[in-house]
């Protein structure tokens, strides 16, 4: 697999700056939608308890509803891409965040807020075997980590902006439903901008540096689901069901958590999880230039993930004041966010040669079933009072995620030393 690849990477023609950064800035505005909408509803959480009378519980099965969808369809979704292409299949989400956008809109009670969620949850599904197919056969090689880069970076920007969109509309105009409105128009603008630039998009074609003629031949010839068979695929999903559960918790409930904790009100609190996700995307910045000068990702992933969770747990304890802890919280960010590139590229090292599609959809599904099942857990430490229990827990499926991105690298380490050694 690696001497097929340096092959490819050494014959493959130069490809112009312009054009890998016009695919990489497509990509980055679709992946930073999809954040975008993942954070549809929490955001406006108070505004539900107020109008409908919701408890957290509740208002955290949403955030289920939402994973679940996008896990089971996110898993699917990577044979469709393998098999139709990356492209119509982004079209086709992006629709689906604007038809979401619109029910909440009109939403009436929590049945309208679930089907808000459960569209949202479709259209989020296809996003990551989307991307990486795009990036992986669209952008060269030597760009690669600098374009996982950006795509985790634009994630996180698009769970940094949603909280202060949404929460700033609702606030000048008065009503969430403006808000909603607001979101569907952006949605629809990012649909169009991808279609009048659907040539840079064209996963039908351009440089692969990932997959040979060889390993293509060689993948027709085995069972589509033979890749289910390397443990790498399974550590790979613990990894990502790990971290998204930490996530979760600080996405969806630190901010209420440290409302508890210090009585700090919600203007304050709010800003916890966009700090979070800037401090997230300044740690991308660095971890995208990592990626080329360090060997064993692996180490990378694991130093950084562990400060954050030492981060997260001091923020539990209650030591430090209140604004210091919100602090302490946000900028945990910065070592998940250096982690992001290397967990990437070390996926795209365990896939094998064209399955690419199949192997980030299964992979990342453990991402939405990490915040299916943590979110109703984590809502129901709070509804009983256990706010510092949200900071701890994170902390500690954190430390369950370096765990298995430390036994990934190992296995990868012995694949390549394997040809090597031939």
């Amino acid at each position: 697999m690696i001497s097929t690849t340096s092959t490819a990477s050494a014959t493959a023609p130069a490809v112009p700056l312009a054009q890998d950064a016009r695919t990489i800035t497509l990509i980055g505005v679709a992946h930073g939608t999809s954040h975008f909408f993942h954070m549809l509803l929490p955001p406006l959480f108070p505004a539900f308890i107020r109008d409908f009378g919701l408890s957290y519980s509740e208002l955290g099965l949403l955030v289920t509803v939402f994973f679940v969808i996008s896990g089971i369809g996110q898993a699917l979704a990577g044979f469709v891409v393998d098999k139709v292409g990356a492209r119509p299949v982004l079209f086709l989400a992006l629709a689906c965040f604007v038809g979401a956008a619109l029910v909440a809109a009109s939403a009436t009670g929590y049945a309208g807020l679930m089907a808000a969620a459960a569209l949202a949850g479709l259209g989020n599904s296809p996003f990551h075997p989307v991307d990486f197919t795009i990036l992986n056969k669209r952008v060269s090689q030597p760009r690669l980590g600098h374009a996982f880069s950006v795509h985790g970076i634009t994630g996180n920007l698009g769970w940094a902006v949603a909280p202060i969109f949404l929460a700033g509309i609702t606030a000048l105009s008065g009503s969430w439903r403006v808000a909603y409105l607001a979101a569907a128009a952006y949605a629809l603008a990012v649909l169009l901008l991808m279609v009048l630039n659907r040539e840079a998009i064209d996963d039908r074609s351009g440089t692969w540096a990932h997959e040979t003629q060889a390993g293509a031949k060689a993948l027709a010839e085995e069972h589509p689901l033979a890749f289910l068979k390397l443990p790498s695929v399974w550590l790979c999903f613990a990894f990502f069901f790990w971290t998204t559960a930490a996530l979760s918790a600080i996405q969806s409930f630190a901010s209420p958590a440290l409302q508890q904790m210090y009585g700090l009100p919600l203007s304050v609190t709010a800003f916890v999880v966009t700090g979070y996700m800037l401090c997230g995307a300044a740690g991308m910045v660095a971890g995208g230039f990592l990626v080329s000068r360090v060997d064993r990702l692996e180490r990378t992933i694991g130093w950084a993930m562990a400060a954050a969770a030492a981060l997260l747990f001091v923020a539990g304890t209650g030591w430090l004041p209140g604004l210091a802890t919100a602090a302490v919280a946000a900028l945990a960010g910065f070592g998940t966010g250096l982690a992001g590139p290397s967990r990437d590229m070390l996926i795209k090292r365990a896939a094998p040669p064209g399955a690419t599609g199949r192997v980030y959809g299964t992979v990342y599904s453990g991402l939405d079933i990490g915040f299916a099942l943590a979110a109703p857990a984590f809502g129901a430490l709070l509804d009983h009072g256990h706010a510092n229990g949200i900071f701890h827990g994170a902390a500690a499926l954190l430390l369950m995620g370096v765990v298995s991105a430390s036994l990934v690298g190992l296995r990868v380490a012995r694949g390549r030393a394997v040809p090597v050694a031939a």
